[in-house]
């Protein structure tokens, strides 16, 4: 007879009969035998997946952090201002060599004298300290080793000294080259002359450059760190002691001949308009005041007290018995 209102009994798959032993059984799992293999199969590929998965990462991860370092490699332009100098310049900057690669690198827009910058100049600044250029970053913290932890600390200490040591070097030099012609200058000449400061010249008269607005250097500049005294070179009257613009803090002393000198970039003045001097008599302390880029002690000679009447300061201290 036809099966006609009757349930037809479904055939088990090998899936169900392995639900119903593992239910039956309670302990007992039975898996069904079809598939096993590829699971397996699966189960062996997928650490090997995996790996591949994280080696690509990182891989990526590196390629990401070198971008960074890379492109502060890349040189860039420093626009000078007001009190920079040198050496001020390359240890703000992380410059690789300090300043005398700094000087090195920018010698045609410095001039031959690496202490005459003036604000506006553009410096190039070459790549970045490497000491303080940073290690590639752990890919995992915890994977970084406790010794390079500890190291890092000091690394940066000895960085940081390096370049404090950079910076003063400039006015170790200029202490150095002061004693080494302090004799020279000790005393007035038998005339009642005298060099302002006894340290050497760094800048000549007359020197040529477009970092001068008159296109050329109208006084001598003189080597003195700050703090330095500075001396009347001769018997006269004080005309100006103040504040004169690009020359910072200036005294200009007029003498018996009808010229005038004038002392500029001083840290503190010592004397007064009116006041009378005598040569050697100190009338302020060296500075950087005004547009300066470092220490020193311009000086001039003048027929007037104005700028622009300036002649040879050297040869009129020459003229007046000062050796220099």
């Amino acid at each position: 007879m036809p099966a006609k209102g009757k349930h037809r009994r479904q055939k088990s798959t090998l899936i169900t009969r392995g639900l119903v032993a593992a239910g039956t059984g309670g302990a007992v799992v039975a898996l069904p035998l079809i598939g096993a293999t590829g699971a397996h199969a699966a189960e062996q590929a997928a650490p090997a997946a995996v790996s591949g998965t994280v080696a690509a990462a990182a891989q990526v991860q590196a390629q990401v952090q070198a971008a960074p370092a890379a492109k502060a490699a890349a040189p860039t332009t420093y626009s000078v201002v007001a009190g920079d100098y040198l050496s001020k310049i390359a240890a703000d900057h992380d410059v690789a060599g300090g300043w005398k690669q700094l000087y090195a690198d920018n010698r045609q827009v410095v001039g031959e004298n690496p202490s005459l910058i003036l604000p506006g100049m553009k410096l190039t600044l070459g790549a970045k300290n490497p000491a303080r250029a940073a290690a590639p970053k752990p890919a995992a913290k915890a994977a970084a080793p406790k010794a390079a932890v500890k190291a890092a600390p000091k690394a940066k200490a000895e960085v940081k000294a390096e370049a404090e040591a950079e910076a003063t070097e400039q006015t170790r030099a200029s202490r150095s080259a002061e004693r080494a012609a302090a004799p020279a200058a000790a005393a007035p000449a038998a005339t009642g002359w005298v060099a302002p400061v006894s340290g050497g010249v760094s800048t000549p008269y007359r020197a040529s450059g477009s970092m001068w607005s008159s296109g050329y250097h109208t006084g001598a500049d003189f080597i003195a760190s700050s703090g330095t005294t500075v001396r009347a070179v001769g018997a006269g009257t004080v005309v100006s002691a103040g504040w004169s613009g690009a020359y910072g803090n200036e005294v200009v002393i007029k003498h018996a001949d009808g010229n005038y000198s004038q002392y500029a970039h001083l840290s503190s003045l010592a004397v007064s308009a009116g006041q009378s001097v005598s040569g050697g008599q100190q009338i302020g302390l060296s500075g950087s005041t005004g547009n300066s880029t470092g220490p020193h002690l311009h000086f001039e000679i003048r027929t007037s007290p104005s700028y622009g009447a300036d002649i040879d300061p050297l040869a009129y201290l020459r003229q007046h018995g000062v050796s220099i």
